[in-house]
């Protein structure tokens, strides 16, 4: 479940940074491998900060590994950071959004992810989806 303010028993375990990389009005989605957590749902590119990072270095270094586009840290918008609580663990999810000016090839990271689409937000509403990726699609970019 997200919160968008920190919930009074929130003990965050890690950090973790995803990105609506975005092209004429749509967004990537990257397909998990099967043998990964959440295997063979939809998310956008994430992972968790690591030691040492703060999150726009993280989702710079991110985007590359998964996507193969190299991105300075000024080009991302942070859209907002939100508070995750599973039952059994909590994790603070920082949302940045990057805009693709010029085509780019992707390639996707092959141990993650098996394919990817470029689809509206309102069309990745209907794939399956990683948890809460749904509430945050219809959260930052206004959908109901």
């Amino acid at each position: 479940m997200i919160h968008l303010q920190k919930p009074e028993k929130f003990n965050s375990k890690f950090e973790v940074v995803s990105c609506f990389f975005e092209q004429d009005g749509k967004i990537l989605l990257l397909h998990r491998q099967d043998h990964k957590p959440q295997g063979n749902t939809w998310g956008v590119p994430a992972g968790k900060v690591e030691d040492g990072e703060n999150p726009l270095q993280a989702i710079a270094r991110e985007l590359e590994e998964e996507t193969g586009y190299g991105a300075d840290e000024d080009q991302f918008k942070l859209l907002g950071t939100v508070f995750v609580q599973y039952p059994d663990y909590d994790f603070i999810y920082h949302t940045f959004y990057f805009p693709l000016t010029e085509n780019h090839e992707i390639i996707i990271e092959s141990k993650a992810h098996k394919a990817f689409e470029w689809m509206t937000p309102e069309e990745a509403l209907n794939k399956d989806l990683i948890p809460d990726l749904d509430n945050c699609i219809k959260l930052y970019y206004n959908l109901s």
